[in-house]
């Protein structure tokens, strides 16, 4: 089988919101950040990206939040919602790729998970450097298709003008890194799977599964879901993925999980 070399979380800080967003529970309204403390608590809701090295070049997973988050999201009202407030100059995505000394040069593939604002949020970064740019078709359908500036988190200026490339169905684009087919949160919403040959197979969910809790068993929607239906069946293919493989589950907003992880720039997975 083949695999991939070595696979590096990239933490870049994290948003706060209402938990509500991330996991419906009975007795629960949606505050924005001036009513955070009454009554639903709010919580971090981490981003990351991961940069996963093969024999055949580097690819990275999703590119996080931008440094002009407040400005840039201000047209969708959605900075009150999420404010990307728990991020030091340290943290942002070029910071972290400087720290880990790569270059954007160095960068063959990115892939955007969705193009949600809190994963294409960087992806203008790379328009001029040679890398190729790759989201799910339906992603690329509708995130292009819709009138106007936005949709939902949606938000055009995040990827207006990129050259997608785009794939369909369960894809190995390198040695050990599939792409895996998983709407519900979003109609053309992709997780990753990476076999490496010591950890063995790491799946990274991007938001098919916010967090741990989401995943149970029961699993638990969250409230920003395109389609129920699909988002369960997503959720039970990954459940049925990680069975066959034992797969090491990463999900996409988990505050506790990222803290056990092995970070970037200092840590890795072989």
């Amino acid at each position: 089988m083949a695999t991939a070399n070595k696979v590096s979380v990239i933490p870049c800080g994290a948003m706060s919101a209402d938990l509500t967003w991330l996991l419906l529970k009975p007795g629960k309204a949606i505050q924005d950040r001036s009513h955070r403390d009454t009554p639903a608590p709010w919580v971090d809701v981490p981003t990351h990206c991961v940069l996963v090295e093969t024999d055949q070049g580097k690819l990275l997973w999703d590119t996080s939040c931008p440094r002009d988050w407040e400005e840039r999201w201000g047209p969708t009202g959605l900075q009150e919602f999420f404010p990307y407030d728990r991020v030091g100059d340290d943290e942002y995505l070029d910071s972290r790729l400087n720290q880990m000394n790569v270059g954007l040069e160095d960068i063959d593939l990115v892939v955007l998970s969705h193009l949600h604002f809190d994963h294409a949020g960087n992806a203008q970064m790379f328009k001029n450097t040679g890398a190729k740019l790759l989201c799910h078709q339906r992603e690329k359908e509708f995130a292009f298709g819709y009138e106007g500036l936005f949709n939902g988190a949606h938000l055009k200026t995040d990827y207006e003008g990129l050259p997608f490339e785009t794939v369909d169905g369960d894809t190995e684009i390198l040695p050990g890194v599939t792409l895996i087919e998983t709407p519900g949160h979003t109609t053309g919403c992709m997780s990753m799977q990476v076999d490496l040959p010591d950890t063995g197979t790491m799946i990274f969910t991007s938001d098919a599964v916010y967090l741990g809790e989401s995943y149970g068993p029961p699993a638990t929607p969250a409230a920003i879901v395109n389609n129920l239906e699909q988002w369960y069946a997503s959720v039970e293919k990954l459940r049925g993925i990680q069975e066959r493989t034992n797969a090491q589950m990463v999900f996409g907003h988990d505050g506790e999980q990222i803290h056990k992880l092995r970070l970037a720039p200092d840590g890795a997975y072989t």
